[in-house]
Parts: structure tokens; sequence; C-alpha cells
């Protein structure tokens, strides 16, 4: 992992890789206008106040992301400066947006991939600034490299300097006051969230053959172990005398049998309690309503919300918050076979509902299903589900926001707020009550398919039916944000992106501090 300082280092005495500094865009300017942002004053002084008047010969227009990088001058003991672009410069007597300054750190981290140490010279106004380039520098830095590098007696050694795709192993935070309490804790914050939302990303990008339902339920138990969180495991056994139809009915077509893993945080003094429920499927196939080819290949990443909740949980324990945060983790391979259930087959639910099964690859819904209705019998304040769960929240939203649907709409509104807040692209959805009549089956309770159009909030009036009376719940579809299989941009990597977890991480926080009544 990245470690983290804060130091009291001048940029023109610190001894290290490089220094990271932010330029922006003068208000108005089309082209050019290059203005040096705070911190960066004693860089500038080393280029003799003219780093924005190099940095515009080289090309940098101070957009958002836009990084470039020069040698430094003799007055810097840094070899390199890395520039990086901010965006538009604020208004006047305004901050830097934590957003920018949190993106512009990620870049400036990937750039540095292979150093051993850099200094972060970005405006830092105040506590809340330093976190958000210390969050951003941090998930920047990720790599994802269990798989890489493996022993070949027949290749040569590695040399030395063989480790160019390691990332960036220190970021140190200039002008972060390292003794005020406020910065102290902001970074230590940094820190637990960031470490549980790679640990999220390497269980997203973990291939299917080494994460299935139980190796996941283990390293949620080791976890648990380690952070003071009870963890309870249902086994294939403990489902079925439990009555879980959604969870054996989706795994039992795999050798790999499904778990539900509970993961309780408490506090001593805490007065709310905060369910989460995550879809944990490891690797979906479709079932036997098989995808086609070419949608197979990344499902490995369709247990992203069991990864975010189990981030969450744990984030939630090494902050100590002031809140009972309970984590469902429904975990399950969906997997063709002699075995598997068949469309057109009927499930007996947790909830002691009937589904008709009409398509064996809406099974998210099914999981979920059986962990929201066990949740709901501890009648926790709230439930917060989050799942890849629809090709058509992508299609309705794209692939770098989520949906946000609920049963009542101030909490879907303070999830929204919650979202943009930390920086996680979100939108409020509705759930019309007409879409609900779709999935009337003439067989059983309810159909696990409904109208194809709005599909997206189909799903969601399903999951909407095993919700416990007079509990306010929301769910986040990620199936959009979950896993980017673009180039890598800001803190976000190729991959795997840990979506959600800072949602979730700032919900428990307001919870423990009481802001949603």
């Amino acid at each position: 992992m990245t470690a983290l300082t804060l130091s009291t280092s001048g940029a023109a005495t610190l001894r290290a890789d490089a220094l990271v500094v932010g330029v922006a865009k003068a208000a108005g300017s089309k082209s050019g206008g290059l203005v040096v942002a705070p911190g960066a004053e004693a860089v500038d002084k080393a280029f003799d106040g003219k780093l924005a008047t190099v940095l515009e010969t080289l090309g940098a227009s101070g957009a958002e992301g836009e990084v470039t990088k020069l040698p430094a001058p003799s007055g810097l003991k840094a070899p390199v400066v890395l520039a990086v672009g901010l965006g538009p410069v604020p208004a006047k007597d305004a901050a830097y947006d934590a957003e920018a300054l949190r993106r512009a750190a990620g870049s400036a981290a990937r750039a540095l991939k292979g150093s051993k140490k850099a200094g972060f010279a970005l405006p830092t106004e105040s506590a809340e600034d330093a976190g958000a380039i210390a969050e951003g520098a941090l998930l920047g830095a990720y790599a994802f490299t269990a798989y890489q590098g493996g022993e070949n007696r027949l290749a040569p050694k590695k040399s030395a300097g063989s480790d160019a795709k390691l990332p960036l192993a220190e970021v140190t935070l200039l002008g972060a006051k390292p003794r005020d309490k406020a910065f102290k804790a902001a970074a230590e914050r940094a820190v637990a969230v960031t470490e549980e939302i790679n640990r999220a990303r390497d269980l997203i990008n973990t291939p299917p053959n080494d994460l299935y339902p139980e190796s996941f339920a283990a390293v949620a138990t080791a976890a648990g172990k380690e952070h003071g969180i009870k963890v309870q495991v249902l086994d294939e056994k403990a489902l079925a005398k439990g009555g879980y139809g959604g969870l054996l009915g989706v795994g039992q077509g795999s050798t790999h049998g499904p778990r539900l893993v509970r993961l309780a945080y408490t506090h001593p003094k805490a007065e709310k309690t905060l369910a989460l429920v995550g879809k944990g499927i490891t690797y979906d196939s479709g079932g036997i309503s098989l995808k086609p080819a070419g949608h197979n290949e990344t499902m490995k990443c369709d247990m992203s919300g069991a990864a975010a909740v189990f981030a969450a949980v744990v984030a939630a324990s090494r902050l100590g918050l002031r809140v009972n945060v309970t984590g469902w983790l429904a975990l399950a391979e969906n997997m063709p076979s002699g075995n598997a259930t068949r469309p057109g087959d009927v499930l007996h639910m947790y909830s002691g509902k009937t589904v008709e099964v009409l398509n064996t690859d809406a099974e998210g819904r099914l999981v979920l299903a059986d962990a929201l209705t066990r949740a709901s019998e501890e009648k926790p304040d709230a439930i917060v589900d989050v799942a890849t769960l629809t090709g058509a929240m992508v299609l309705a939203l794209g692939n770098r926001t989520f949906g946000v649907m609920a049963n009542d709409d101030a909490f879907r509104t303070s999830i929204h707020e919650i979202a943009e807040e930390v920086g996680e692209a979100s939108w409020p959805m509705p759930l019309p009550a007409d879409l609900r009549k779709g999935m009337d089956s003439p067989t059983a309770d309810i159909a696990n398919m409904g109208e194809r159009m709005g599909g997206g909030l189909v799903a969601g009036l399903f999951l909407k039916e095993f919700v416990g009376e007079g509990i306010a719940w929301a769910h986040l579809d990620i199936a959009g944000p979950a896993f980017h299989e673009g180039a890598p941009y800001g803190y976000t990597p190729k991959g795997g992106t840990g979506s959600s977890v800072r949602t979730l991480v700032r919900l428990a926080e307001r919870t423990a501090a009481g802001d949603l009544g």
C-alpha cells in the first residue's frame, strides 16, 4: 500500500523523486492564461516566477487532469516537477472544488508510477482539502499486480530497476499541518477509507477461479477477526434449513455453493443501526439464459456491490463510527449445468413469497431479495442495497453514474446529496407503480422479470417487495461505474473501481452524527 505522510517541509527543501503542483486556467481564457495554484509558490520562485510561462510553452492548458512533467531547476531538491491541471480558477474567495483536487492528485499519482516518493504541493487551505488530496493520491496510486511477475525459472532474473509497474510508494502532503488535529484526522480517515476501497478493487479484479462464494466469505471472516467485526457465514446446509430459496436457486448450478455472510460492527454508544446489503455474484454466466458472446469477459465484477458493502463495514469499524453497521453479502456463482435453475421454475424465497423465474440472468434481484428480508428482520433504521443490477441503468445513465431508488423520497435525496458530496456521480430515479403489474405471474406471487422498457426501475420495484414495513430503504444500481473498461482517468483505474464505498461510509458518518433524522 502507498504510504501517506504530512510534512512541514517546504517544497524547495523536500527530498523526493518529484514535486506535484497545481495549475489552473484563468477565468474567461479559452487558451493559455495559466495560473499557478496556491501551494506551489516555492516551486514558482525556483523558476524565477515563470513556471506558468514555461508550462504554456510546453503546451499545458490547465485542463482538469492534464499532466506535464519538466526538469526541476537547481533551487529544488527534487529532480522533477509535475504540474497537474485543476480546471478553471475558482471564483473570487472560493476554494478549489474537493473533487477537482481529488482527481488532480489521482492523475499525478498515476503518472508517478514506479517512483519512491512524491511531494504534493496542491492547494491545501483546509483539512477537507488535505483529505481530498490524500484520497485522490492514494486511490490514483492503486495497481492490481497480484497475478503479474510470476517466477519463470527459464527467464533471466529481474533487474533491480524492474519496479516500474509498482505504484507510487509514498505520498507526502506539503502544507498539511501534521500537528493540527483536524488535518491529522482527515489524513487518518483518508487512509482508512482508501485502503478499504482498494481492498474492494482487489476483490473485484480477482479472477473468478480464485474468488467464489466460499473464498469471499473467508476473506470477510479474516477481516472481521482483524477489525473486531462479528462475522456469521451461512453455507448451503444452513441456507437450505433457513429456506433461502433465492440464494440457493441462483447458486445451485455451480460447484461452488452460495453463502450469506453477515458482518456486524457495533458501537457501545450507537443510537442508530444501518444495514447494507450487497449483491455478490462472483461470476455471472447468465445461467441457462446464457449471456451472448462478448458479455462474459468482465462478469467477475458482478460481486462489486458485496465488495462495496464489505469495504464500508470495515471502514466504519476502523473509523470507530458511533453507529451500528450490519453488512449482508449475498454470494453465489450463476452457472449453467444440469442442476441449474430453469426459466419457468418457481423459487420459494426466505420471505415466504414465491417467484417465477422467467430469466435466470435476472439473478441479482433473487439473492438480494433473500438478504433484504433477512436484514429487515433486525429492524434497522435504514437499509441500503448496492448492486451491479441492470444493463438498463447503464443505458439510462452511462458508465460513470449510478442510479438511486428508494421507498422514501427524502432518503433518496439524502443518498444522492451524499454521493455528490464525496465525488461519486449519482442520479435519483423513480419507482413508478404502473411498472409493478408487469411482474404479475399466473403461477407464483411475482415474476423476476417485467416490462423491458424501464428495466432498471422494474428491478428496483422487485426489490422493494422484500423490504420490511416501515424501514427506509434505498437501492443503488452501480452497473455503470463499478467496473471501468477504458483508460484510467483521475483516480479511477482500469478494472474494479470501488464505486459507492465513499457514499456508504459518508452515510454511516452522517447517521452517527444524527444528521439523517
